[in-house]
């Protein structure tokens, strides 16, 4: 058997290399095209054309067998669809593109300036205490306030004389992320809910794989809000809506009120003025132009009553207008919150860095 080989550059790729890349393009372009396999998959075959993806070594049917192997894709009724392992995969995705991009930043373990029931050590002991963890008794300590109390010769052990670490203790905490699903968020030929939905994928998979303990819920809000579940993000698509802010806030707010802990935040990704809100008949009150007083003002009450119940509001806006800054730092001081001014680039990078930092400097036991 004969092998020809080659010098190795920069930019040499195994097979293996090669499929996971692929694999990872067709995830974002699934998330673009709002879970259409068919449309991800034509729009994969014209990329790979214009930039010669392909070769012998592997052509565009062997991804899409590869994408059935894997168990990512299924044919029903012979129409390509996600399975259930492939939105877990595409959340994956997003989640590691966006981590690759994160500069140093604290990493993010939840913990708290408290001790307590925690995992980590921390150099203070204590008198031990029903209940704690046998593996976190410091035993130098134990055994030197035996020795002290009775001597070496006539050792032995009492519960007084154990002491255990101080460990750090964590905290679990209650999020809800808002998107944008209003016409604006595709205006003028600019995609702004494909890094959005993004940042809600790989942030609902952060949440539930390291940190399960805590609750993510997921509003989406145009003319109104709703609440979605996690496999639905892919599928999201923006409509011909207004920006109703305020329901959002509401619905956000109300899920948050049913969640036990004290640590509660809202993120609200959005790049538009709100123009909508329902008024005291439930009738959609509306004014394309934005930033009509009677709903600017209704929903800064929003972010009031958010404020009161302890709430703090992060806002992150793709869009970088004036007068739509004016409105967010007007919320911003309303509700005691942030107001981030990011680019469609950085977006997830804001998000994940803000949470993390949240999660272990803000959020202490109370």
């Amino acid at each position: 058997m004969r092998f020809r080989y080659g010098q190795w550059t920069n930019d040499s790729q195994t097979d293996e290399q090669r499929l996971e890349q692929m694999v990872q393009l067709f995830s974002y372009l699934v998330v673009q095209a709002s879970g259409d396999v068919d449309e991800a998959l034509d729009w994969l075959r014209q990329i790979a054309e214009e930039y010669g993806l392909f070769d012998e070594g592997m052509t565009m049917d062997d991804l899409i067998d590869k994408l059935r192997e894997m168990g990512i894709i299924e044919e029903i009724d012979e129409v390509p669809r996600l399975t259930t392992k492939g939105i877990q995969r595409i959340r994956q995705d997003a989640l590691k593109e966006i981590f690759t991009s994160l500069k140093k930043a604290p990493d993010g373990a939840h913990e708290t300036p408290n001790t307590g029931t925690g995992v980590d050590r921390l150099s203070e002991t204590r008198k031990f205490n029903f209940g704690d963890q046998p593996t976190n008794i410091d035993l130098t300590s134990t055994l030197s306030n035996a020795f002290r109390r009775d001597g070496i010769d006539d050792f032995s052990l009492r519960e007084e004389d154990l002491e255990v670490y101080e460990t750090e203790h964590q905290t679990n905490c209650a999020t809800v992320l808002m998107v944008d699903i209003s016409h604006s968020m595709i205006l003028y030929g600019e995609d702004r809910i494909t890094p959005a939905k993004q940042v809600a994928l790989a942030l609902s998979e952060l949440i539930t794989t390291r940190y399960p303990k805590d609750y993510l819920g997921l509003v989406v809000f145009g003319d109104d809000a709703q609440l979605v579940s996690i496999n639905e993000l892919p599928f999201l698509n923006v409509g011909p809506y207004h920006t109703n802010t305020r329901a959002g806030l509401q619905l956000a707010r109300n899920l948050l009120r049913k969640r036990g802990t004290s640590n509660k935040q809202i993120f609200m990704v959005t790049d538009g003025k709100p123009s909508a809100m329902f008024d005291g008949n439930g009738r959609l009150y509306k004014n394309s132009f934005g930033l009509d007083p009677k709903i600017v003002n209704k929903t800064l009450d929003e972010a009031v009553a958010c404020r009161r119940e302890h709430i703090p509001i992060t806002t992150f806006m793709v869009a970088r207008d004036p007068y739509l800054i004016n409105f967010v730092e007007e919320l911003t001081r309303a509700n005691n919150g942030r107001a981030y001014y990011s680019s469609l680039s950085n977006l997830g990078e804001f998000v994940f860095v803000d949470y993390i930092r949240n999660r272990k400097k803000k959020f202490s036991s109370r």
